[in-house]
Parts: C-alpha cells; structure tokens; sequence
C-alpha cells in the first residue's frame, strides 16, 4: 500500500470517527435543555419564568427548602399534583396544583433535575431509576 494510501484511510477513519461523534452529541444535546423547556411549559403559568412563585399564592420554586426537603415526594406531586397546605420557606399556602399525567418518568426526571440545580437550588440530581422507583410509591411510574 502507498504512503498516499495509507494517509487516505486514515483520514477517512478520522472523518468518521468525528461524524460519529457530532451525531452522538446531537442525541445528547436534543435533551439537554429539556428539563427548562419542561419547566416553561408546563410549570412556569403558574410558578414564574425563574421560579419566583406567586406572592403568597402559589409557592416559589427558586432557592426553596421545599425542594430539599421533600425531595422523596416530588416526583408524585409532579405526576399526581397535589391539595392541602403546605409551608414553603416559613410560608404557608393552600392551593391545587394540577399533575401532568402526560409527562414520561424520564421528562419528570429531568424537569426535577432543572429544579433541584437552578435559581439558588443546589440540591443532588435524580437519577432515572430513583424517579421511576418514587413514582411507584404513587402508582405513577410509566417505565419510560
């Protein structure tokens, strides 16, 4: 095999390496912001667009001990919502919050993540698994 030969394969081994690996961040970036438009669809109405709550009507989500406390909890409250009072950083409230039965386990998963590790929320990120184990508490793990 020539010198020219063995450059030109190589740079094709090389081109498809790195077409192989842009295609892969694609899949990976598609999901990447997933969990903020989640939020922005389906959370922000009603909890603000940076998670400030609604005076002392509907709790704040930004910088929030709920959201630690209560971590075990979460996952079924997003799927199932939720009635009744709760406190939320020394406030009291006592409104419906509406589920979102149309969210996957993973959506759940990854609107949570957004939640636990922004606007002041430095809180441990769920896996999958713990979420999908969470929502089986409440009957509302779909597998996905």
């Amino acid at each position: 095999m020539s010198r020219t030969g063995l450059f030109s394969r190589a740079g094709l081994a090389v081109a498809g390496c790195v077409t192989l690996l842009l295609g892969l961040s694609g899949c990976f970036t598609e999901r990447q912001n997933e969990g903020a438009k989640l939020y922005a669809t389906h959370c922000a109405s009603c909890h603000g667009d940076q998670g400030q709550g609604l005076e002392r009507l509907i709790p704040a989500v930004a910088k929030t001990d709920y959201i630690a406390l209560h971590r075990a909890e979460l996952p079924c409250i997003v799927r199932k919502g939720m009635k009744g009072p709760l406190t939320v950083n020394g406030i009291a409230y006592n409104q419906v919050m509406p589920g979102h039965e149309d969210l996957t386990d993973s959506q759940i998963t990854n609107l949570l993540n957004f939640l636990q590790t922004n606007w002041g929320n430095t809180n441990q990120p769920y896996t999958i698994r713990e979420a999908s184990e969470l929502l089986g508490r409440c009957n509302g793990s779909d597998g996905q």
